[in-house]
């Protein structure tokens, strides 16, 4: 057994966790429609401590499995991956990045920033794991959907659909390779040219300057050299919104989150669900509510 074995067998666990209910904690049942009226205005407010939790025993749920003397999955917190199979048989040991979502949501809001040199060994995949609170806005939180795909090509999707210099650079992080492992950096960054405050056709030239493949992204030195260069004759600044999983453009997690949100729940699609919580239509709310109560 290797590592792509080990990934292999996780992917299976992860998938099969369809309709899991994740016992971390449980909303009440809204005693009337008044009260559930205000808990959908605020549910979303929940998702970002329920995500995590859901992390958590993600861990958990993958050493339900037998590993036999191969080794356990452990969390990493910090640290990266999130999940870490921790054997001295498997070496270099897999590990999973794990990102929750909650379809609710405007998009997919978790970021995936994690340098494409993480990668390099094809050892660290990526899992988006979609939920609900089983009842739409109370009980416990139910696993709707899990996508698992390889961590590099989510990461050279995201440097594809991001890196068009000289308008947008992504830069590297910094050499923290002499750090303790709780000071590492793995995240990238993303840095828009401020256009009224420079020259655009001046930075076009220098770009143009780098020959063919120059718009081409890196993640090498030498290139990363180029781009600091030119981050440091012209106008930028750090997008806060760089790598949020839902805007790279990355195919699988597209159809992934189109599956979502037609997946048919508590007698409504995600989506209609999604549309109908945040609606003005105050009589198309409480119909929809007390379907449920």
């Amino acid at each position: 057994m290797d590592y792509q074995d080990i990934l292999a067998r996780a992917k299976q666990e992860l998938v099969a966790l369809d309709s899991h209910l994740i016992d971390v904690v449980d909303i009440k049942r809204p005693p009337n429609l008044e009260y559930a009226k205000q808990l959908a205005k605020v549910i979303s407010k929940l998702s970002p401590l329920l995500g995590n939790m859901i992390e958590f025993s993600t861990v958990d749920l993958l050493n339900e499995h037998d590993w036999e003397e191969y080794g356990k999955w452990i969390r990493q917190d910090p640290g990266f991956p999130d999940a870490l199979f921790q054997s001295d048989l498997i070496v270099p040991n897999p590990g999973i990045e794990i990102k929750a979502w909650f379809p609710f949501a405007t998009e997919i809001t978790a970021r995936f920033k994690d340098s494409v040199t993480m990668f390099s060994q094809n050892n660290i995949d990526v899992a988006l794991i979609a939920w609900l609170p089983e009842h739409v806005i109370w009980g416990k939180p139910q696993i709707i959907d899990v996508l698992v795909v390889g961590g590099k090509g989510v990461a050279e999707a995201r440097d594809r659909h991001y890196h068009r210099p000289p308008d947008y650079l992504v830069f590297e992080p910094e050499d923290t390779t002499q750090r303790t492992a709780n000071l590492q950096q793995t995240n990238t960054n993303g840095y828009k040219l401020q256009s009224d405050k420079c020259n655009v056709q001046d930075a076009i030239r220098v770009v143009d300057s780098w020959g063919e493949n120059g718009r081409e992204y890196s993640p090498l030195p030498d290139y990363q050299r180029l781009l600091r260069t030119l981050y440091g004759q012209f106008v930028y600044r750090l997008d806060t919104n760089y790598a949020k999983i839902d805007r790279i453009e990355h195919a699988e997690i597209e159809a992934f989150k189109s599956r979502v949100l037609n997946t048919v729940f508590n007698g409504k699609t995600i989506k209609q669900w999604s549309d109908i919580l945040s609606s003005n239509n105050a009589k198309l709310l409480e119909d929809a509510l007390e379907s449920i109560l």
